[in-house]
């Protein structure tokens, strides 16, 4: 599966995309200032996307991509 498949089935499933999980993420100071708080490991973020939006580990892997710069 594609990056973007990844990004369009996460869409499709909680009608939220990158951008949405990254304000989100910001609330839960994840992200600061634009920039992953380097004080937050990857599984604690994934493990929320898990829990609160019922993600699989490659689609919460794809959300956690995009918070590292990815677009493709």
């Amino acid at each position: 599966m594609s990056f973007q498949a990844y990004i369009d089935n996460i869409k499709v499933k909680t009608g939220k995309t990158p951008a949405d999980f990254k304000k989100l993420a910001e609330e839960k100071e994840f992200i600061i200032d634009g920039i992953l708080n380097p004080k937050v490991k990857a599984t604690e973020i994934t493990n929320w996307l898990k829990e609160d939006f019922a993600l699989g580990h490659g689609h919460a892997m794809a959300i956690y991509a995009t918070f590292k710069g990815k677009t493709e």
